[in-house]
């Protein structure tokens, strides 16, 4: 996305951008942000033209489940993710209550992207480069705003040998979730808030995980040369700034290595610690932690 406020090297700084802009408030929005929270209910389907983008999707969804602690302070919707052209959805498609599109949208499939929406839906798209927001308020009517001016890079259009009945998305079914799948999500709910209220009680404010510091960037010095006589001769431009710059990223590279010589503590998981409590068998535990090993 294009613009100040989406630039960063990962996506806390993103998120750090967007609270500098005033888009993200409170720090329960950032924490969901953090998290990438999507709910656990409802459907989640993503759509891919590259088959390896897929597969690297998939990689870092399973990571995400298994390794990252935020899957234990939120509930969430695990997507499903499909290799074909956005642009070819089938025409019986179900339709979203929430739509956001990753790529510049051309005026003339405004149309075909809103109609995937259901009534009272909300469409999030580049068009025109002004990321827009479309909310359906009828059958035929939509309401749309600017959300920011932005610049990505444009869908692929399919060509016309694209087009046969072979090369249309067909998107996965709405599937109810099993009673065993509902009772796990409703269980770890009720820990969760559980413990939620618990911590409000004592006036603990839950913080998101520090972030990485960032490292002050170092100027390069810059010589000036001149003429003695038939000479060159360098001359070193050092200013008070300079000096001060460099005393200044020493102690920093001081710090961080002494920073990095403390051993860590690891942030505690009061959901898996609460669960692991609970008089259940090993195996229900484990089910219930998404046999998570930490």
């Amino acid at each position: 996305m294009g613009g100040a406020v989406s630039a960063g090297e990962d996506n806390d700084d993103l998120i750090d951008n967007l609270k500098d802009a005033q888009y993200i408030r409170t720090e329960r929005v950032e924490q969901a942000f953090r998290a990438i929270d999507r709910g656990p209910f409802g459907i989640n389907h993503g759509i891919e033209l590259h088959p390896d983008v897929v597969e690297y999707a998939k990689e870092k969804l399973e990571s995400f489940i298994k390794y990252s602690d935020s899957f234990d302070k939120f509930e969430f919707c695990e997507p499903t993710f499909v290799v074909g052209n956005c642009l070819q959805i089938a025409s019986d498609s179900h339709q979203y209550d929430r739509i956001y599109c990753g790529a510049g949208v051309q005026k003339d499939h405004e149309n075909y992207m809103k109609i995937l929406l259901k009534i009272g839906g909300i469409l999030v798209m580049p068009i025109e480069d002004q990321l827009t927001q479309i909310l359906r308020t009828g059958q035929n009517t939509w309401e749309s705003k600017n959300i920011l001016a932005v610049s990505f890079a444009p869908l692929v259009q399919p060509s016309k040998s694209d087009s046969s009945k072979n090369d249309t998305v067909g998107l996965p079914p709405c599937a109810v979730r099993n009673l065993q799948d509902l009772a796990r999500i409703y269980i770890r709910r009720t820990l969760r808030n559980y413990i939620n209220d618990e911590m409000q009680a004592k006036g603990i404010i839950q913080k998101p995980p520090p972030k990485r510091k960032r490292r002050r960037c170092r100027r390069r010095k810059i010589n000036t040369y001149v003429f003695v006589g038939n000479h060159l001769i360098p001359q070193p431009l050092d200013s008070e700034e300079d000096e001060k710059m460099d005393e200044d990223n020493k102690e920093e590279d001081d710090k961080d290595h002494s920073e990095a010589l403390k051993p860590e503590e690891p942030p505690r998981n009061l959901l898996r610690e609460r669960i692991m409590s609970l008089p259940l068998p090993e195996s229900l535990k484990a089910y219930l932690t998404y046999y998570r090993e930490k």
